[in-house]
């Protein structure tokens, strides 16, 4: 059995931007994302936020909740800290997505690197690739 995460959505799928609890503009993304973006509440990821979770399938609204099976992993760094992305979804990605979220990561990582240097950070930001094995944290019954 897979486990399961209880999701929000922040960003719908094919939207540029991203906006905090408070509804402020977060991030905007230099190119339209192929999945709903969102995070895992009462989750502490590395960076301090919530952990950040990719809901594949149709666009769904902003402050969309459910909860979703975790199928994989995407490893990012993001200015030196660990950012990884849970995969999910209610059916299995197919080979399909997993080639439409590694295209969106392969060019989204150069490209908030340049973010990070423009505004003087110095930390390591890069797509580490996906990865079907879920973080220890996660036990898989």
């Amino acid at each position: 059995m897979r486990p399961t995460v209880f999701i929000t959505v922040e960003v719908p799928r094919g939207a540029l931007l991203k906006r905090d609890g408070a509804g402020r503009i977060d991030l905007v993304s230099p190119l339209p994302a192929p999945f709903n973006y969102g995070s895992v509440p009462g989750t502490l990821a590395e960076d301090g936020e919530p952990l950040d979770a990719l809901l594949l399938g149709p666009p769904l609204p902003r402050g969309h909740r459910g909860a979703y099976p975790v199928w994989a992993v995407v490893r990012f760094t993001d200015d030196g800290l660990v950012d990884d992305k849970l995969v999910c979804g209610l059916a299995a990605p197919t080979t399909a997505d997993r080639r439409r979220v590694e295209r969106f990561f392969a060019i989204y990582a150069p490209l908030k690197r340049a973010l990070h240097l423009l505004r003087g950070a110095r930390g390591a930001t890069r797509f580490g690739g996906w990865s079907e094995a879920l973080p220890a944290s996660m036990n898989r019954d």
